[in-house]
């Protein structure tokens, strides 16, 4: 394992797009971490990747021969999200420390398994991708929450919105890609559970293509009380927009807007609105693999939890049941294993 001296040795799972940017960013932005070894599907484009981006790592034949390569301290998993699972178990098996691209897995029961294979190990390996908690806008948010500030928080409204989407995407994946971020750092937000989920479909844009249903509102229930609205409007057009508003007991307090130039111009007051979810998130994405790599060499992970990642997956697919059924749908979440607290 590395010392305080020496880089942590890390191999990635997967050289696709988020693949290549974290191998950069460890490689290159971050401090205290080192690539050694990448696999892909695609074992010519993993050894473009190395090439492009200056590294000397080795590339690997598969996902399997990356794990167990004596050289490798920590994996990364940013693969094809049906090989999550499988990867995250095998790293767990070899007793390495895994960071997971969202999905954890493409089940709840798959995620289920990483969670009672790490609970079996008995330390914590896994940190899961889930990048907004990292944000220092939303860090922001839950100083004020937790502060008391605004009083206990009633309500909470919310919307993810994109300007577009590609045509593969369907009318799930608004849960299972889109509000799957929300799903996650809401509970963090307000240290809480959910309860129950419905989802409603206002009037569909004229911008989606035809087998999209889009908009769409889910309405939470927390297991305090908190009711929650959000807004997931994929082509919406007119940029890239994350909004969450409070409503505590005495206050109401807001996440902040992404740092932009306000201009007056032509004879405009104007502030950019950013199209691209990459620009919106990029320091958050530094920050999260950064408190990985300084986790794993201090001996204590404290990112997104397998727990929390079960408990994302269990919430999304009831609200995938709700699309379907049209219906309130209880969630069901067991009681959080103490080995997580």
């Amino acid at each position: 394992m590395a010392t305080s001296s020496t880089p942590l040795k890390l191999g990635v799972i997967g050289t696709g797009a988020i693949g290549r940017d974290h191998i950069r960013r460890c490689s290159h932005a971050l401090i205290n971490s080192t690539v050694v070894a990448v696999t892909d599907i695609n074992l010519e484009h993993a050894a473009k990747v190395v090439a492009e981006l200056g590294i000397a790592a080795e590339v690997y034949a598969d996902g399997h021969a990356v794990i167990n390569a004596p050289e490798v301290e920590a994996i990364l998993v940013t693969s094809w999200g049906p090989t999550h699972e499988e990867f995250v178990l095998a790293a767990i098996a070899a007793g390495k420390p895994v960071f997971c691209e969202k999905p954890l897995a493409v089940t709840a029961e798959g995620c289920r398994h990483i969670v009672d294979a790490e609970i079996a190990y008995g330390k914590r390996l896994v940190q899961v991708g889930f990048m907004r908690p990292y944000d220092e806008g939303y860090r922001a948010l839950k100083r004020v929450i937790d502060s008391g500030q605004i009083g206990e928080p009633l309500m909470l409204h919310c919307a993810h919105r994109n300007p577009t989407v590609p045509e593969q995407y369907k009318t799930d994946m608004a849960i299972t890609d889109t509000l799957i971020h929300e799903l996650d750092v809401l509970r963090w937000l307000l240290a809480d559970d959910y309860k129950s989920v419905q989802v409603v479909f206002p009037r569909k844009t004229s911008k989606a293509f035809a087998h999209l249903k889009d908009p769409q509102i889910v309405l939470i229930e927390t297991v305090k009380g908190t009711r929650i609205d959000v807004e997931v409007f994929v082509n919406c057009q007119y940029g890239y927009d994350i909004q969450c508003e409070v409503v505590g007991e005495t206050g109401i307090a807001r996440l902040p807007e992404p740092s932009q130039v306000q201009l007056r111009s032509e004879a405009k007051l104007s502030n950019a609105i950013l199209m691209d979810w990459k620009d919106r998130f990029i320091a958050a994405y530094d920050v999260e693999l950064q408190a990985f790599i300084d986790g794993v060499r201090a001996g204590h992970i404290n990112g997104p939890s397998a727990w929390d990642g079960f408990a994302a997956a269990v919430a999304a697919d009831a609200c995938v049941a709700a699309q379907q059924s049209g219906t309130i749908v209880e969630l069901g979440l067991p009681a959080r294993p103490s080995f997580y607290n």
